[in-house]
């Protein structure tokens, strides 16, 4: 069966996939997780160009979900539509610093990846870009408060886009 001849149903089908094996992870955290891990989920609700451009969507977003080491290292994934209304992902490594001599709740991250999803005619918009699969690095200056945080993320020279997360799994 082809993509395009999906029903509906299967389709709802489909979407309970990645909530199932979210499940699956909490639930098996004490064998998956050690001390100091984090499981983070993360939305954004727009991103501000620095240069605004008529063939920007009218409505960025994000969401992701990200894995982060007690030593700072760090893996995730976010699917997001990008400025020109492709939807697109981000696959990524980095790591967190934090900046405990200004606030003890403030960090740097810096991470580096795939992206998947700039095709034509906006293929050029990212570096290093064949077939829709390209490069991107992201830094970011985020606060943390309790299981929440928010970050402003550096997005090359086209803008700054905010998140918000929240700590699943501690």
């Amino acid at each position: 069966m082809s993509f395009s001849r999906l029903s509906i149903a299967s389709f709802r089908r489909f979407r309970l996939i990645p909530l199932l094996t979210l499940l699956a992870a909490c639930e098996s955290q004490a064998s998956v997780f050690q001390d100091g891990d984090l499981l983070m989920v993360q939305a954004a609700p727009g991103v501000i160009h620095f240069n605004p451009d008529d063939e920007h969507a009218d409505y960025s977003w994000l969401v992701g979900l990200e894995w982060q080491s007690a030593s700072r290292w760090l893996a995730g994934a976010a699917y997001f539509n990008n400025s020109f209304d492709q939807k697109s992902q981000y696959l990524y490594f980095g790591k967190s610093w934090p900046l405990d001599s200004i606030s003890d709740n403030l960090y740097f991250k810096l991470t580096g990846g795939l992206l998947l999803g700039y095709k034509e005619p906006y293929e050029n918009k990212i570096p290093i870009n064949n077939n829709g699969v390209g490069l991107g690095a992201a830094p970011s200056l985020g606060y943390k408060f309790g299981d929440f945080n928010v970050q402003l993320n550096l997005l090359g020279t086209a803008g700054v886009m905010f998140t918000f997360g929240y700590d699943l799994v501690k």
